[in-house]
């Protein structure tokens, strides 16, 4: 992979690889922008199959947080870690401390939160080597609830699009992957009582969780949750999941989920679904209730303005969609529009040095 090469044609201002030697941990931590303020983004920890693998993933990821910060209108800019491992093998307080060391080197340049096969007890340990660590059990704890919070009141707002209603009731969806943010979206289409849900997942573990604890939602397998006529497919697992082959099979009216990077090439998935008269909800918009959530450690969390500024989302959402119709562009687009006008207009605010305090 010629990494400078794509790290200068995408805007990246760092690419760190660390290693500890004494508890195995491998990993690569990526800061895409700090203009709005300190990189930050949550750590994945994944059995990649190679090196390369893991740096894109990191790189698109880190990326991804730029624009969900900004679109959210946070003060923050976009990082990523991403540890290369098994998890049921590697972790323990060695590893996960050792990793808070690394994290310090950055000197606040970065701040870490969970995020795939890292939750709030690995973090306490990643908290006892560093600061710069949000999403902590006794602060504002796991952020998935968050995240499935913000993507449902962006499906909200991607219905009333669609659909002239915002409703839940009387509407189908098809819920890719159950094990965190998954599992807590399908809670809040039940309350709201949507018509039906189906859903799938890998883990079995996961799959039996959700058939006890939801007996009227529908699994069905990984490669058939693609061509079900539901109303909404929310992927709520990894990434890539709408490209050539999974298009083709959708039968949805939206495509609306927790996942990061859900089009496997940006530009040219984003325009097929909207060729194919699928709104998209960009990811980076959509998902950003847990990194919202978050970000209010930083200010001292208060759970009800973290959760009013999570609602936000769906007036958002209303404006990428107006942005979409009136410049006749895709939807990936317009949120891009929608978050480097931030970007831009935040950076001229600060291009003169004002003392604080």
């Amino acid at each position: 992979m010629k990494k400078f090469e794509y790290m200068e044609k995408y805007g990246y201002e760092q690419l760190v690889f660390f290693h500890d030697e004494a508890t195995g941990l491998k990993g690569i931590t990526c800061i895409h922008n700090t203009q709005l303020g300190p990189s930050l983004g949550g750590t994945r920890l994944w059995n990649y199959d190679n090196e390369d693998e893991a740096t894109i993933d990191v790189l698109r990821l880190a990326r991804g947080m730029t624009f969900k910060a900004a679109a959210a209108g946070l003060n923050l800019g976009g990082g990523k870690t991403v540890l290369i491992g098994d998890a049921e093998n590697v972790k323990s307080e060695g590893y996960f401390r050792a990793l808070g060391r690394y994290v310090q080197t950055l000197n606040g340049r970065y701040i870490t939160a969970e995020d795939i096969n890292v939750g709030t007890k690995d973090l306490d340990f990643v908290n006892m080597e560093t600061d710069y660590v949000v999403g902590l059990a006794h602060k504002s704890g796991n952020p998935s609830p968050k995240t499935a919070l913000g993507a449902f009141h962006g499906i909200r707002a991607s219905l009333k699009a669609v659909f002239g209603s915002s409703k839940i009731e009387g509407k189908t969806f098809a819920v890719q992957g159950a094990g965190q943010t998954g599992d807590f979206l399908i809670g809040y289409l039940r309350e709201a009582k949507a018509k039906k849900i189906y859903f799938t997942e890998i883990n079995d573990k996961h799959i039996k969780k959700i058939n006890e604890k939801y007996p009227d939602v529908d699994f069905v397998k990984p490669d058939d949750i693609y061509g079900l006529d539901v109303d909404v497919f929310a992927p709520c697992a990894l990434g890539a999941v709408i490209n050539d082959k999974t298009i083709k099979q959708l039968q949805c009216k939206i495509v609306a989920g927790t996942a990061n990077n859900v089009p496997e090439d940006e530009e040219k998935h984003s325009q097929a679904l909207k060729d194919k008269g699928i709104l998209y909800a960009p990811d980076f918009v959509i998902n950003a209730g847990g990194l919202i959530n978050v970000y209010h450690e930083l200010q001292g969390y208060n759970e009800n303005n973290a959760v009013n500024d999570i609602k936000k989302i769906y007036d958002r959402l209303d404006a990428i969609y107006t942005i979409a119709r009136d410049n006749d562009v895709h939807t990936q687009q317009a949120a891009l529009m929608f978050a480097e006008e931030r970007i831009k207009l935040i950076s001229r605010v600060r291009s003169n040095f004002v003392k604080r305090g």
